[in-house]
């Protein structure tokens, strides 16, 4: 019997994707599970990011209970970023899609070039 599977929004890739699918998200993730940051050295790491999407993206990731943010009282502020123990079970995905894109960099330009091609003839 045929069954017609339902990619409905509670559909667990789904939610997933939603979590983890935007530009931002998944390498700050990334740059994470290589340990401990601060805000500085996670924008060194991206440097086309804004400080204001880098600060919204580490607050969603705080909200959501994947990174613990550590304020120390001293001056000038200290602040330190960390992935969760929850954090690290959302790297194992996106350390496997990062490693598919090194290994798959060619095949990623070639989509890349031909999205280009696509958008010069409209």
């Amino acid at each position: 019997m045929d069954q017609t599977t339902v990619y409905n929004e509670d559909y667990p890739s789904r939610r997933l994707f939603d979590l983890i699918g935007d530009k931002w998200t998944p390498i700050v993730l990334y740059i994470l599970g290589q340990g401990t940051r601060r805000y500085g050295e996670i924008q060194r790491h991206l440097p086309d990011i804004s400080k204001k999407m880098l600060t919204q993206t580490l607050r969603a990731l705080e909200e959501g209970g994947l990174l613990l943010r550590t304020v120390y009282a001293e001056v000038p502020p200290k602040v330190e970023y960390d992935l969760t123990a929850l954090g690290r079970i959302y790297l194992e995905p996106v350390t496997a899609l990062c490693r598919w894109a090194t290994q798959h960099s060619n095949d990623l330009d070639a989509v890349q070039a031909n999205r280009l091609k696509a958008h010069r003839r409209k």
